[in-house]
């Protein structure tokens, strides 16, 4: 249903863009019943209707994607145009005119648009805030394309003249030089990737009067300074995989890649995006997290040195992201490397999709419009007619289930390329006294690789000094005050946090409840690991990798220069380092706490607890050097071990899905998980349990569970519980959530809804 905003008395008259005439007569002819139905970021799943010109105008349907300004209620709104029409439900006397039509930017892409509608759809968001979870921030506000046009500098006289007196120690400034003496444009995005200051100096530049800056309108790259790197022979997979996705041709075809970690696929990610831009074609390429982003970078980089290559992150300021949005929009050959938001990109001439780390749960959106960007790439690729590969070492099982129902065709690439794979063990410490959480065997082989020179990885994935701080007397374990939640140790800086609401506070000196002094961590984080490394190992360099380590601006990329130079013995880290890294020197990986998934009561935790084991075992011995991996368990004959020491996925996925479909899981079922969250319980039991109560009376072939608490049920001292709705067709939950959102709102409650949940 559409709707439009009440007409207020004395309204201003309707303004128009200046540079359309057309439009400006249109506004003011006698007969206006062409009404656009326009997306304003506002919390209601409906469009809006406004009037415009008479339909019978040619020039009407372009304006679909485009950016208006429209009054709503007291104020006037950015919008976005979804769909041109000849008629309203509301009556004509109530609709209210566009005021404004910005022509300054091409419309949202037809594709990027469709695929925006059908996430509305699928995960029941409101349409007006799907469509501006894609837009730049600057779009969102109606700034206009001078604020913000792409641009590029270029050399002056002045600063050829000066270019002779720069020291010869300045580097960075002699790189910028190198790039800009032709004389020609060169766009921001390649200088700044010179290097962390590259952006001061061009500030000193300009205020100097060195450089100058230009219209960048092509978005063309820098020219090449140095050859491409030579493409390396394929092995034969490689081939493989390579002829599968380019015979695909202008056509949807999925391929799932599964490549064992050091087998090469970004290799095969390479040599598809050759052809892409050979065919002056645009390639997406998705990787899960910010950390993946530099190296793979530098890889295409080296061997694309004169392509337009688009990053697309977080960490980008709106002006970076609005600047190479728009150069992607412009059509051009070029490579966009992006997270999740990047599937969104307006691509006008994509010709591939690549997926890397498909299985990850970071691809899955968790606040907003909880959307999957692997799924939306799939969705995108087969709107576009073009192949799509999702990589991974280890599929996710649902995707894996698309193979064996002839979905997807599987790819392999079973040996590494230029390596053996790692032998893999279990340390069974049972019976076993361990130092700080680190078995005798350990620190063996860690001692043994600090002496040859080479490098290795303890792997605990939790950050911090402790999980906790207890009182050895009474049992009492510091909790936080608003949360469900224990405060965990952060010794270093001399302070308790939570990891959910970020409380923080100092250490305690003695138990509140007992007096009692003798207060101990419990439990260990890598901050302990950490400091008992530095006393089992005097002699060894060890750093630690996890978020409170690499916050700053660049900061991971200046510890992976480290490594990659040689300066680290042992490395201390979480799942920032479990996937997508080549350390050449790294031999030895020691995982630390992986049983505490074995207790997840979490269907997904097997599944993830074999994927992060195979992820980080693959870190080891990726080079001439082999590989040893030492997984410390208390269950040694548990049969996930058996199948991450064996190496063999297959054996474990087939069991895995054999468990899931006689359970009754996805991906044979579809779930969606309602979340609620209130001041006080009652309102949240309350609120949960009369919505179950309709659902049940609306007669569909779904399964609605009792509501629960999730795993902790108090955040920022809000209550939380949440309820779960399965269907064994992905129809019928669908249209159930058609019947049942629009009962759900409630002005007790903050809720949400989750359409194919990863987390409970």
């Amino acid at each position: 249903m559409s709707a439009g905003a009440q007409p207020r008395p004395g309204a201003n008259e309707a303004r128009v863009s200046r540079d359309d005439e057309r439009l400006a007569a249109g506004l003011h002819a006698p007969r206006l019943d062409a009404v656009a139905r326009v997306a304003l970021d506002v919390p209601l799943p409906t469009l809006f209707d406004y009037l415009l010109p008479v339909p019978s105008d040619p020039g009407l349907q372009p304006l679909v994607g485009r950016r208006v300004r429209v009054p709503f209620g007291r104020g006037n709104r950015i919008g976005v145009i979804v769909e041109i029409g000849s008629g309203s439900s509301l009556p004509a006397d109530r609709l209210r005119r566009v005021l404004d039509v910005f022509r300054d930017e091409p419309p949202l892409d037809a594709d990027v648009l469709g695929l925006l509608q059908f996430a509305t759809r699928y995960y029941h968001h409101p349409i007006g805030a799907s469509v501006f979870t894609a837009l730049p921030q600057r779009l969102r506000e109606g700034s206009g394309a001078a604020s913000a046009r792409p641009h590029a500098f270029r050399l002056t006289e002045a600063g050829q003249a000066r270019a002779a007196d720069l020291p010869t120690r300045a580097l960075l400034q002699r790189r910028l030089l190198e790039l800009l003496r032709p004389r020609t444009p060169v766009a921001l995005e390649a200088l700044e990737r010179t290097g962390r200051t590259a952006r001061q100096i061009l500030r000193q530049w300009q205020r100097r009067g060195w450089i100058e800056a230009c219209a960048n309108e092509a978005g063309a790259a820098p020219p090449a300074q140095r050859a491409p790197e030579p493409a390396p022979a394929l092995t034969l997979p490689q081939s493989r995989a390579v002829q599968a996705v380019v015979s695909a041709g202008r056509r949807f075809a999925p391929f799932l890649l599964r490549g064992v970690t050091g087998s090469g696929k970004t290799e095969v990610y390479l040599h598809l995006a050759a052809a892409c831009l050979s065919a002056r074609g645009q390639a997406l390429v998705l990787v899960p997290e910010i950390g993946l982003t530099p190296q793979l970078l530098q890889r295409f980089e080296a061997r694309f040195p004169a392509a337009q290559l688009i990053v697309l992150h977080s960490e980008l300021s709106e002006a970076q992201r609005l600047a190479r949005w728009r150069t992607a929009q412009a059509g051009g050959p070029c490579v966009v490397i992006g997270t999740r938001l990047a599937v969104f990109t307006p691509l006008p001439a994509l010709g591939l999709v690549v997926v890397d780390e498909e299985h990850d749960t970071s691809y899955k959106q968790q606040e907003g419009l909880r959307y999957s960007a692997r799924d939306l790439a799939l969705l995108r690729a087969k709107m576009r007619a073009v192949p799509v590969l999702l990589g991974s070492a280890t599929p996710s099982l649902e995707s894996y289930a698309n193979v064996q129902a002839g979905r997807y065709r599987l790819l392999e690439l079973p040996e590494r390329a230029d390596a053996k794979p790692p032998c893999i063990g279990c340390v069974d410490t049972r019976r076993m006294r361990l130092q700080h959480g680190l078995s005798k065997p350990l620190l063996d082989a860690l001692r043994a690789r600090v002496e040859r020179g080479e490098q290795s990885l303890v792997f605990v994935n939790r950050r911090g000094f402790a999980p906790a701080l207890v009182c050895s007397a009474c049992g009492w374990a510091c909790p936080c005050t608003r949360c469900a939640a224990r405060l965990v140790v952060h010794l270093k800086a001399g302070q308790l946090r939570c990891h959910y609401c970020g409380h923080a506070q100092p250490v305690l000196r003695a138990c509140p409840d007992c007096g009692n002094q003798d207060l101990l961590p419990a439990g260990h984080g890598t901050q302990r690991i950490e400091q008992a490394l530095q006393e089992a190992l005097p002699q060894a360099r060890v750093v630690r990798v996890d978020r409170d380590t690499t916050r700053g601006r660049d900061a991971f990329s200046a510890l992976h220069a480290r490594i990659r130079d040689r300066e680290v013995d042992v490395l201390v880290g979480t799942q920032m380092l479990a996937k997508g890294h080549d350390f050449p020197r790294l031999t030895l990986v020691g995982v630390i706490n992986a049983d505490s998934s074995l207790y997840s009561s979490d269907f997904r935790a097997a599944e993830r607890l074999y994927a992060q084991l195979t992820q980080v075992s693959g870190r080891a011995g990726r080079a001439e050097l082999p590989g040893e991996v030492l997984i410390q368990t208390e269950f040694p004959d548990h049969p996930l071990y058996a199948h991450v020491c064996r190496q063999d996925y297959h054996a474990f996925a087939r069991e895995a899905l054999q468990e899931r479909r006689d359970m009754g899981f996805p991906p044979f079922a579809h779930q969606a998980l309602l979340r609620a969250e209130a001041a006080r319980r009652e309102s949240v039991d309350g609120y949960l349990q009369r919505v179950a109560a309709h659902g049940a009376r609306l007669g569909f072939p779904v399964e609605i569970y009792d509501p629960v608490p999730p795993p902790i049920a108090r955040v920022a001292g809000r209550e939380r519980a949440q309820l779960l709705v399965q269907a064994q067709a992905r129809a019928d939950l669908q249209r159930f959530l058609d019947a049942w959102t629009p009962h759900l709102s409630d002005r007790t409650v903050r809720w949400s809804l989750d359409v194919d949940p990863l987390e409970y």
